[in-house]
């Protein structure tokens, strides 16, 4: 069978779920026993989410092979439960740095390069090589923004161009939209969602499904006055709402025959729904809700606390391990910058600090880690977390007034935290970090074995800066062991204090590597420790 292709559109507003709603798609389609992945088109003209802040745009999500993706690649890894590579997150900016390179070497011919058909090749290009290199039964792919947007248009033109291609038969699209209850009148309003589809079939597009948005389920006459309005029947307008999880989903979608729909639509017959695969699955998702009489408090220190999906990763990993032992996890948010009562911190049961970069907010982070220490409080710290306890251990326990990293002052007395050697001569700030995933070794007999039960892991990395290794002894003489490193010994990688309840820093971003039904291990033990009075 040839690759069948389901693009995913959204109109009326951003953030209304299109990742969600992809990841359900593609979450049903692999429990159907077909091999599956996802896209991500963003149209923004940034080479990659590297440069973006993620208070504006949301978490930077790090691949294995080195990208810094769109969040929603995060949201396919955790609901397939597979690594999705860094190709899968197209932008602008790399479509058209592929055609102007091509257009400066003469590979045009002459030709007068434009929109269409240069533009539109390539991002079909991108798209078909994916689907054919992976050897893929369905491919879903996500076009990011909302139609109408003017940088959609070529992303647009170009999956409508792949419709008239591929037949009927090989291209469904999906279209996400809106359909909002004003309190005062208290009825579902369709307007939002019939504008949207009159907008994406004036461009040539029309929807097979409608996945509309609402707080409570989409009311019987609600469905068939959209479908009149937007040429999509009724069975296929489907429901959208507000649900305890977003794990729910798939079986919302599903229960609303989507998947029959799906098959029919592409001509496909005979086509087996794995028992097995969603005993699994329900269990999992059921798993990640009802666990409210069980509640383990979690204060998370950062620098971008404004928008959660700036720490989603970590925000869903820390969910992840509470779930495996029937606990829900109780997140506040509470920014590093504007913190001066550090008591406030003893009502929680553990304490995490996310990564983040610059100068802003880093003092927080250092008294924040050094309560934990001294309070006995499970702390996690991850990347700036972990760089900024080391600081703040070396300040209050080694005396070290100055102690800081050259990120923050340049012109520290003690750069405990210093630049990695091979980034001294970089210039360009994007895609020039210590990224992707790298070996890291374990020490035997410390707290990190006991957590990973071995002494090689694999783990993701973002950062430009490192542990001083001239400092090291003195804080081992102290208390605070390494306890992992890489790059032979190069790079401090972890650290931990033996005699405290619980408390891990690691440069890496575990978040990364945490899926619902299998937590990632540090998070999985620190939220372990913080459940235990």
């Amino acid at each position: 069978m040839q690759t069948k292709f389901i693009f995913v559109t959204g109109g009326v507003m951003s953030g209304l779920g299109k990742g969600v709603t992809t990841s359900s798609i593609a979450k049903l389609l692999q429990l159907a026993d077909q091999k599956v992945s996802c896209i991500k088109i963003d149209p923004y003209l940034n080479y990659d989410a590297g440069t973006m802040n993620p208070v504006a745009h949301g978490e930077v999500f790090v691949t294995d092979d080195g990208g810094e993706c769109d969040m929603d690649i995060g949201n396919y890894e955790r609901f397939l439960n597979q690594d999705i590579p860094k190709s899968h997150n197209i932008t602008t900016a790399q479509v058209y740095s592929s055609v102007i390179e091509a257009e400066r070497k003469g590979e045009y011919l002459g030709a007068c390069v434009q929109i269409i058909p240069h533009v539109t090749d390539e991002i079909k290009n991108r798209i078909r090589n994916i689907a054919e290199n992976e050897k893929l039964d369905f491919l879903i792919v996500e076009c990011g923004g909302t139609v109408g947007d003017i940088e959609s248009l070529p992303f647009l033109e170009a999956l409508r161009q792949m419709r008239v291609e591929e037949g009927p038969e090989g291209v469904i699209f999906v279209h996400v939209t809106l359909a909002p209850s004003l309190d005062v009148v208290g009825e579902q309003k369709t307007k939002p969602t019939q504008h949207s589809a009159q907008e994406l079939r004036r461009i040539g597009i029309q929807p097979d499904f409608l996945a509309v948005r609402c707080t409570l389920p989409l009311e019987e006459k609600t469905k068939k006055k959209i479908a009149m309005f937007t040429n999509v029947t009724a069975k296929d307008v489907l429901s959208c709402h507000d649900a305890k999880s977003i794990f729910e989903v798939p079986q919302m979608l599903y229960d609303q025959g989507i998947m029959d729909a799906i098959f029919t639509k592409f001509g496909i017959v005979g086509m087996v729904n794995a028992s097995a695969n969603w005993d699994k699955w329900n269990t999992i998702a059921q798993n990640m809700v009802n666990h409210e009489d069980q509640k383990v408090k979690i204060a998370m220190v950062g620098k971008y606390v404004t928008l959660a999906d700036s720490y989603v990763s970590v925000n869903h990993a820390l969910k992840h391990a509470g779930a495996q032992i029937g606990k829900s996890i109780d997140i506040d948010w509470i920014d590093s910058e504007s913190i001066t009562d550090y008591s406030v911190l003893s009502k929680y049961d553990g304490i995490l600090v996310p990564g983040g970069f610059g100068t802003r907010g880093s003092e927080g982070i250092i008294q924040t880690a050094n309560y934990a220490r001294e309070n006995n409080i499970p702390y996690l710290g991850i990347c700036f977390g972990f760089q900024l306890a080391v600081i703040a251990f070396g300040r209050n326990v080694l005396k070290l007034d100055d102690a800081n990293s050259t990120e923050i002052e340049p012109n520290t007395a003690n750069p405990i935290v210093d630049l990695l050697p091979e980034q001294k001569d970089v210039s360009d700030m994007g895609g020039s970090l210590r990224l992707g995933a790298n070996e890291v070794l374990i020490k035997e007999n410390t707290n990190a074995q006991k957590i990973y039960g071995t002494t090689t892991i694999s783990k993701r990395h973002r950062h430009r800066y490192e542990i001083n290794k001239e400092y090291i002894p003195k804080f081992e003489e102290n208390g605070l062991i390494f306890s992992a490193d890489s790059d032979n010994g190069k790079r401090m990688e972890m650290l931990e204090i033996p005699s405290h309840k619980f408390y891990l820093g690691v440069q890496f971003h575990p978040e990364f590597n945490s899926r619902p039904g299998f937590p990632e291990e540090a998070f999985a033990a620190f939220i372990k420790a913080a459940s235990e009075k």
